[in-house]
């Protein structure tokens, strides 16, 4: 199983959004979403790497991503962000019955819920928790529709423990998840993982497959 540890980052505690981003630069541990499990149907794959880090209340990530289109239409939280240039985390505490799932586009845009699988007993978040969901992103917020060349682009976002189903108080040792990058209705159309899932056709609804996170 593949793992990766989530540092304290005490400054985390204290920093706007659009500053902790550079902490992340800076002590945030490194790693790259890169596996492509389905090469025969889908074989492109965007330069795809991450920070993370976690304060005392939510986790921090920052991805890095560079790639041959961008696109990002969607402006409403709940939006089917994954059609556009999109980067996910979904992650659950070791034994839950539930996972949840956070979808990005590349201006932030954010689709979120927990669930059981992809559309088994899905509870979206409401609007009130939404918005506790900070984001920054590099290009800015607006729309646009899909652009062709190389683009450079990041997003940094904090994610409240709670609503990862944990307790910020009583954090566990470890939980379990992965990291995704995708744009489902684009001419480079992509699916790639942090940890491999072993299916036959792109699905990252599969929490059997998740890699280890580990608090420290």
């Amino acid at each position: 199983m593949k793992k990766l540890e989530i540092p304290f980052i005490p400054s985390l505690n204290n920093v706007n959004i659009e500053n902790a981003g550079n902490i992340l630069d800076e002590l945030g541990k490194n790693s790259a979403i890169e596996i492509l499990n389905w090469s025969q149907q889908y074989n492109y794959k965007p330069i795809t790497s991450f920070r993370i880090g976690r304060s005392d209340d939510a986790v921090f990530i920052k991805y890095i991503v560079s790639g041959t289109s961008l696109k990002a239409v969607y402006t409403e939280d709940q939006s089917p962000v994954h059609e556009d240039s999109c980067v996910e985390f979904f992650c659950m505490p070791e034994g839950a019955a539930k996972y949840t799932n956070f979808e990005f586009n590349c201006i932030g845009t954010c689709s979120a819920s927990s669930r059981k699988g992809r559309s088994e007993d899905v509870v979206p978040f409401p609007k009130e928790e939404m918005a506790t969901i900070e984001r920054h992103p590099s290009i800015g917020k607006k729309p646009f529709k899909e652009m062709e060349g190389m683009f450079t682009w990041d997003l940094t976002v904090k994610i409240p423990f709670k609503l990862m189903g944990l307790d910020p108080k009583n954090l566990p040792e470890k939980i379990r998840g992965n990291f995704y990058k995708c744009a489902d209705d684009t001419v480079s159309m992509h699916f790639v993982s942090w940890a491999p899932i072993n299916t036959e056709n792109p699905d990252f609804h599969r929490p059997e497959f998740f890699g280890e996170l580990v608090f420290v």
